[in-house]
């Protein structure tokens, strides 16, 4: 296996010398990106209102390209550093959390955030409630700072991950919640990762999907109960969806009318090889690893086994020659050149990853390999600014999300 970079990555290759980034470095190609949310627009055709899932794509730049081409204000968030930063920058923006915080995680953020902008908590964040015990310590929070705040309810649709599982509980807490005067129940949330995973042999993704819509329906009618006059979807954020499921969301599901009015997405538009699956086939990949070949070597050499390197490389002529990268050991593969892979017997390094290949290897010391990140949410987060291509050149740079600010 293996050869040389094809035109796109030797595009890129010269736009990261011209720009002078020899060092590991996120790259985005926006043209792709612009593509891809394209591309979900047209598959949500206006039938769900879409929320950007603020984990996979963590830069404010990005965030508002996004939000400028969906025309959506709504961000579904997951850390609370991040959370009051896009309080402070994005003002108008209407937040979801999307995952339950420690309440004091919660208090946290209203320490910070008061004063810092024209954000009104009480109108355009909702947190996001798990269970009778995370109501109880919410309520206990409002009540302390007399603070209003919107609750929304995770509903378990089969992750198992946490969440609601009976609708008969539910409707408890959101009679609780419509009883106190600081409390607002504001809808539901039901992700549903597992359904695209979901074999054949157990009903694969429809079945799985017709009983995630079940059960949220069930809690849809459990609201209704309690809140009976009050009940208005066009004023509930009523949650669903994933990159990898989006696509199978429509305005009739199993013969009835989809129980959720919003869909949330983020990494299908930067496409990880997480999202390689057959439902985002009309998705590109948008974001690469950059990183400098430091050592091309003619041979590879395991401490101990240096008189076992010609028989490594007979038993396997992909491991004939050896480079060292400047960094490595994260979360992706090798995308090109072709051909090159790790050493289990080497291991891994941060500092100095060693990739093998063979004689077909067309890479050079100076020369840059590229990777794909299996996932955004984090390792988006590890090189600094984003290195923005414009399928010719990197004409600008987007900050990253901070993980402790």
């Amino acid at each position: 296996m293996g050869g040389a970079h094809g035109a796109y990555f030797q595009q890129l290759q010269f736009a990261l010398a011209e720009a002078g980034l020899y060092r590991p470095t996120l790259v985005l190609d926006r043209q792709r990106l612009d593509e891809n949310t394209v591309r979900l627009i047209q598959h949500l055709n206006g039938n769900f209102d879409y929320r950007i899932v603020g984990k996979s794509l963590p830069s404010l730049p990005l965030i508002e390209r996004v939000r400028a081409a969906t025309a959506s204000n709504r961000v579904m968030v997951f850390h609370q550093p991040f959370l009051n930063l896009l309080a402070a920058k994005m003002p108008d923006a209407d937040l979801l959390m999307g995952k339950p915080m420690p309440v004091q995680m919660a208090q946290r953020f209203y320490q910070y955030q008061v004063g810092q902008s024209d954000f009104s908590p009480e109108h355009q964040l909702q947190w996001l409630i798990d269970s009778p015990q995370r109501l109880k310590e919410y309520r206990q929070l409002a009540e302390a700072r007399q603070q209003p705040m919107q609750l929304n309810f995770e509903l378990d649709v089969g992750l198992h991950r946490g969440g609601f599982k009976k609708a008969s509980e539910l409707a408890r807490c959101i009679a609780d919640v419509q009883g106190h005067p600081l409390l607002q129940f504001s809808g539901f949330m039901g992700y549903e990762a597992h359904v695209s995973k979901m074999p054949g042999v157990v009903g694969g993704p429809e079945k799985a999907m017709a009983q995630a819509m079940g059960f949220y329906r069930e809690c849809v009618a459990a609201a209704k109960t309690v809140l009976k006059d009050q009940w208005n979807p066009a004023t509930l954020t009523l949650n669903a969806g994933g990159s990898s499921t989006y696509q199978m969301y429509q305005p009739q599901m199993q013969g009835s009318a989809a129980p959720c009015n919003e869909i949330a997405t983020g990494s299908a538009l930067v496409m990880p090889t997480d999202f390689d699956v057959p439902s985002l086939a009309d998705h590109l990949p948008a974001a690469f690893i950059a990183t400098p070949v430091l050592k091309a070597l003619d041979s590879t050499e395991v401490p101990g086994l240096e008189g076992a390197s010609g028989a490594i490389a007979a038993w396997d002529v992909n491991t004939e020659r050896t480079f060292f990268t400047y960094g490595g050991y994260w979360k992706a593969r090798p995308e090109s050149p072709a051909g090159l892979q790790n050493n289990g017997l080497y291991g891994r390094s941060t500092n100095q990853e060693m990739l093998n290949g063979s004689r077909n290897v067309k890479l050079a010391q100076g020369d840059f390999v590229f990777l794909r990140p299996s996932q955004s949410e984090f390792v988006f987060l590890q090189f600094g600014d984003i290195a923005v291509f414009d399928g010719r050149q990197i004409s600008e740079t987007w900050p990253v999300f901070q993980q402790g600010a």
